[in-house]
């Protein structure tokens, strides 16, 4: 995973912050897909790629953080 490393932290933290919360009015698109894969509503096509692009960029932040903590050691 040395590409991971590559990534910079600040290109990964603000495309992390920012596809996290967007769109910020109503509710960001992550909560809400998380909220239809809970209740079992995630079936269109269009919400599964909306759950993959808002929640990578973090899935990829938290992957270099720990990345980064287990190599600390």
């Amino acid at each position: 995973m040395s590409w991971l490393d590559r990534i910079p932290f600040t290109v990964i933290v603000p495309f992390a912050v920012f596809l996290t919360f967007a769109p910020f009015v109503p509710e960001p698109h992550l909560w809400e897909k998380l909220r239809m894969l809970a209740g079992g509503e995630l079936k269109r096509p269009i919400d599964i790629f909306d759950l993959f692009l808002h929640g990578t960029p973090l899935l990829l932040l938290v992957a270099k953080l720990v990345r980064m903590s287990r190599v600390a050691r």
